[in-house]
């Protein structure tokens, strides 16, 4: 698609000139006017189905709205701020940054350590800011990418922010534009990578304004969230645009590392060239031509290792997808929950298929979705897959938010430190699990419109039911449900919060030592419910989720082994362990695992010579 014909939006140059275009293909008269002077100005049409012009002295912070075809009043598409909320006018911005990151130029995909956090609860200043003063800690402790939870403008000052509705448009309350780009800068100045979570599979229902500017939407599709974007039915073209210009945008104008694109299975496009791979081939290329490391994440509900295959081989070419087999395989072992979803996990060997493929039983039947799901992927690489064992849905989607910090004993949540930031894949940490954070992340919004409010509660009930649980769900429309989210970082200085921390930062700093040993096995012990983990014949480890203490006698490479971390040793405020230092393997021996614990066996390399 050609995208060089000129920038959607208000783009300002150092002329003082500014040009304004808008796609509304099926519009006979499109004008801008400017709020509070009286000036209004007629724009051309394009070919292609934009309407544009091009005006001096129109100077950053400028307020404007386009009118169609003689109707009401409306904020730009493309805007790049909307400080006076969904409704009111757009705002003319200059992106033009002075970024001090010139030599960075991203982190290796197979090297990021990824820790999600929403904005707005992050800090208790809920901006931009507030993340940028915890930076240097989330270096040391090992993270190299931070990913934010979307940042596009939505209604109100309190949202998840998958209800955006102005996707070029940074939420002016997290700090806006200028707040985004000074915090990118900084993550970049500490050497951390930036992944920026994007909605492209719907928009938000308040100040969602798209359908009177053209058909932006389908009846042919449905999306649980709204109505289904237009990528592949008439006038298509002119959608396709909005978004690929919005990576750009991220890329160029913000310098983000990386976009985690969200539910794409609800991106529906049966086009030759689909959406997702043309999105693939414009934020590789560009990337490339800016010589920095650009990556495409995709959360997906299919199952299906075409979303991160080679265009060549008939996938569409992203370079990674969430894991949602690893998570729910290792959260039903470690909290015996076997509704909605959980139900088709449950034994150690879902999670040694999750270990061996990041996905479990692909193309088998599921009993929660009534059919086959998914298809094998066993040509996948580690590196396309983001595993966790908290995120934002698994914990916000929670009827009380808990997380597993909560759920679970100290033991167990050391168990799963272990699992997760050993696994062969490329680890996510929500925010506040490194010191097991005790404050919930319910689902909260700030909706003007009481009718959609309630719509918004109703949906939640809905959800929630085939978890069967029955107690009432915090009222997502009110600021105390926000306000308990806010995390308490000095949590992690004393007591096990302090212990928690440390381990996720040993784990992480093991973690580079194993990065060039691939998986080689993971094995199963059903009926003990312990799994051993072979990595080469470099490390080992070994899992033990039950309520008891186990005697195994175990597969080992032959060989010096030191230990490296046992979760059960007094160091880690264990009850303790008869795990020796170091041991010798002749290709089986015996060890005692304490119940719910981990340890890590590395090779002692001998003297050359």
């Amino acid at each position: 698609m050609n995208l060089s014909s000129g920038r959607l939006g208000a783009i300002p140059f150092p002329d003082r000139s500014c040009s304004f275009r808008v796609w509304a293909p099926q519009a006979r008269r499109v004008e801008v006017e400017f709020v509070g002077t009286g000036r209004v100005e007629a724009m051309a049409p394009e070919r292609g189905g934009c309407h544009a012009l091009r005006l001096r002295g129109i100077e950053p912070g400028a307020a404007y709205m386009y009118r169609v075809d003689g109707g009401a009043l409306r904020p730009d598409p493309a805007s790049r701020l909307q400080n006076d909320g969904v409704h009111g006018p757009s705002r003319v911005v200059d992106l033009a940054h002075d970024f001090r990151d010139k030599s960075f130029r991203g982190v290796p995909l197979d090297r990021y350590v990824i820790y999600e956090l929403h904005v707005g609860t992050f800090s208790r200043a809920g901006t931009f800011a507030g993340v940028a003063a915890e930076l240097v800690r989330l270096r040391e402790l090992g993270v190299t990418a931070i990913e934010l939870m979307p940042v596009a403008q939505f209604p109100g000052s309190r949202n998840w922010g998958y209800d955006g509705v102005y996707p070029f448009a940074v939420q002016d309350s997290y700090g806006g534009p200028r707040g985004l780009q000074r915090l990118v800068d900084e993550c970049h100045r500490a050497g951390l990578a930036v992944v920026l979570d994007v909605v492209y599979n719907h928009l938000g229902p308040e100040g969602n304004y798209l359908a009177e500017y053209g058909p932006y939407f389908t009846d042919r599709y449905n999306t649980p969230w709204g109505r289904a974007l237009n990528f592949d039915g008439p006038h298509s073209d002119g959608v396709r645009r909005y978004f690929l210009e919005n990576a750009l945008m991220w890329i160029e104008d913000f310098h983000i590392d990386a976009l985690r694109l969200d539910a794409v299975h609800a991106i529906i496009d049966r086009s030759a060239y689909p959406f997702l791979e043309e999105l693939a081939d414009v934020v590789h290329r560009r990337g490339e031509a800016l010589g920095r490391h650009t990556y495409l994440i995709a959360e997906s509900d299919l199952n299906d290792p075409r979303v991160v295959r080679p265009s060549e081989l008939g996938g569409h070419g992203l370079d990674a997808m969430w894991s949602d087999d690893f998570h729910h395989a290792a959260h039903v072992l470690l909290t015996g929950e076997t509704a909605g979803y959980y139900a088709d996990y449950g034994s150690i060997d879902d999670l040694a298929q999750a270990f061996r493929t990041s996905m479990v039983n692909p193309g088998k039947h599921s009993a929660f979705r009534q059919r086959r799901h998914g298809r094998p992927g066993h040509d996948l690489r580690p590196r396309q897959a983001v595993v966790c064992l908290q995120n934002h849905d698994q914990v916000g989607n929670r009827l009380l938010g808990e997380r597993l910090t909560t759920l679970l004993g100290f033991e167990q949540q050391k168990l799963a430190a272990g699992l997760l930031c050993l696994s062969p894949f490329v680890p996510l940490l929500f925010m506040g699990e490194e010191y097991g954070e005790t404050a919930p992340f319910q689902y909260f919004v700030s909706h003007g419109d009481e009718a959609l409010l309630e719509g918004v509660r109703r949906g939640r009930r809905e959800e929630f039911a085939s978890f069967g649980w029955t107690v009432d769900a915090p009222d997502p429309a009110a600021a105390e449900t926000r306000d308990r989210c806010v995390l308490d970082p000095e949590l992690r200085r004393g007591g096990r919060h302090a212990v928690l921390h440390r381990l996720y930062q040993t784990l992480l700093q093991l973690r580079p030592e194993l990065a060039a040993t691939a998986l080689d096995d993971s094995v199963p012990f059903e009926a003990s419910r312990v799994l051993l983990v072979k990595r080469g014949e470099q490390a080992w480890m070994v899992f033990n989720f039950a309520d008891g203490e186990r005697e195994l006698r175990l597969p080992v490479p032959r060989g010096r082994w030191q230990r490296r971390v046992s979760s059960a040793d007094a160091d880690w405020d264990g009850p303790g362990a008869r795990l020796p230092e170091r041991l010798e393997s002749n290709g089986e021996l015996s060890l005692v695992l304490p119940a719910h614990s981990f340890v890590c066996y590395t090779r002692i390399l001998e003297p050359s010579g």
